[in-house]
């Protein structure tokens, strides 16, 4: 079973496509996490009530700087779908060993064609709807990098249209040329696909968010939470990283957070609950396993072996690191902590789930970073200080699951060293 699993989950890993997709997640942190950071800062929390004057200085400022706010978050977080396609492409063409930058240009291309809709071309000006090249538009940016790719290098190899020019031609002139046809060839596709839609009064991000959207709202239930916090959570503890799953679940998470940044800005009602920050900052309390609570337990721990795992190990976690435990205790294909490592990540989805459905909390609008600390990155990412005390009761929830769990162990441990003594 475990010989078939690994099979499934290292072709499931290794699958180009997937692996691009995961890969160009992680290229565009930087970027979105600067349009959480720009949703946390004008986030400020004022009220009618509110008399702090530090507090009402933050609003005042946000309020004076708004158009800068909101603007920020369009270049970063309102257009990931243009990031992500050309995150993609790049992943891609370094896979197929490809000079990215025509491919990559014709991604740019491609996304805008099929997000942007254009409401008014003038001379004197143009005024265009670009609300799409947000979370909305994430399966576009898939599909054209993607897209892109493949069909560049298809008639590449076929030699399509090329046009061979001498050999004192530079290189990136020659390059160009020889690319001319195939180029030709994607954005006329690029151009087919736009006008079919326009002629339909949409565009194919806008088509597509209609088609997909009962989907999307399923994913948001905790039905869906649940399970594939159990089929992420078993499968690192047979030794497949959750990384794995994330040209799968990377964009319906990126999706919702992106439709939460926007909500939030515009001082709307969030529409979603699973989102990057979500799995980060409650799940996932000290990474995968939720072991910030396995490494506070070692730390405490009366055996020597057990209680060095934890000193080393609890510093990553607080990082939401979680190698150091899962390979140093090990917790990979234990079966004394198969139970609490995949419990503790159910108890957490549950309790922080419905805490946002039923407004007790804030939903998540920001994902500053994998790494930031989940009681700060809880907090931050929703702008609700009760957020930081349901993170704390999680915690301690995992603390309570994984203890039996820790003495048993500490009971093997010290049977083993009674039967093998030094």
């Amino acid at each position: 079973m475990e010989e078939k699993i690994m099979t499934i989950a290292n072709r499931l890993g290794n699958q180009r496509h997937l692996r691009a997709i995961r890969n160009a997640f992680m290229y565009i942190l930087p970027i979105t996490m600067m349009g959480g950071l720009c949703a946390v800062l004008s986030s400020a929390p004022v009220t009618d009530k509110t008399t702090n004057s530090f507090l009402l200085a933050w609003g005042n400022f946000v309020s004076a700087n708004s158009m800068i706010f909101s603007w920020i978050n369009t270049l970063t977080l309102g257009a990931i779908a243009i990031y992500l396609a050309i995150a993609i492409s790049y992943n891609l063409c370094r896979h197929y060993k490809i000079d990215p930058i025509i491919p990559v240009l014709l991604s740019i291309t491609g996304v805008m064609m099929l997000t942007i809709n254009p409401q008014k071309l003038a001379f004197d000006g143009k005024v265009v709807e670009i609300s799409y090249i947000d979370g909305k538009g994430i399966l576009v940016g898939i599909f054209v990098g993607i897209v892109t790719v493949e069909l560049f290098r298809f008639l590449k190899e076929k030699e399509f249209g090329v046009i061979r020019l001498p050999d004192n031609v530079p290189g990136s002139l020659s390059q160009t040329f020889a690319s001319l046809a195939t180029s030709m060839v994607i954005m006329i596709l690029y151009i087919i696909i736009f006008t079919i839609f326009n002629k339909c009064g949409t565009t194919l991000a806008i088509w597509l968010t209609q088609v997909i959207a009962p989907a999307v709202k399923g994913t948001d239930s905790l039905w869906f939470i649940l399970f594939m916090v159990f089929i992420i959570n078993l499968a690192w503890l047979f030794g497949i990283h959750n990384a794995t799953f994330w040209g799968l679940m990377g964009p319906i998470m990126y999706m919702s957070l992106s439709a939460n940044a926007g909500a939030q800005m515009a001082n709307q009602a969030l529409p979603s609950i699973l989102t990057e920050s979500f799995w980060a900052y409650f799940i996932c309390i000290g990474g995968t396993g939720q072991v910030l609570s396995l490494a506070i337990l070692l730390c405490l721990s009366k055996h020597k072996e057990l209680k060095t795992v934890g000193r080393l190990g609890i510093a990553p976690a607080f990082f939401g690191i979680s190698e150091p435990i899962v390979f140093g205790l090990p917790m990979m294909l234990n079966p004394i902590y198969l139970i609490p490592g995949i419990g503790t990540g159910l108890v957490n989805a549950t309790l922080a789930y419905l805490a946002m459905s039923t407004g007790l909390i804030h939903k998540t609008y920001a994902m500053l970073s994998w790494n930031m600390p989940s009681i700060f990155g809880a907090w931050l990412s929703t702008g609700d200080f009760k957020a930081l005390v349901v993170n704390v009761i999680c915690l301690v929830l995992d603390i309570l699951i994984y203890l039996p769990f820790v003495k048993m162990n500490e009971r093997q441990l010290k049977k083993e060293s009674e039967a093998n003594p030094a």
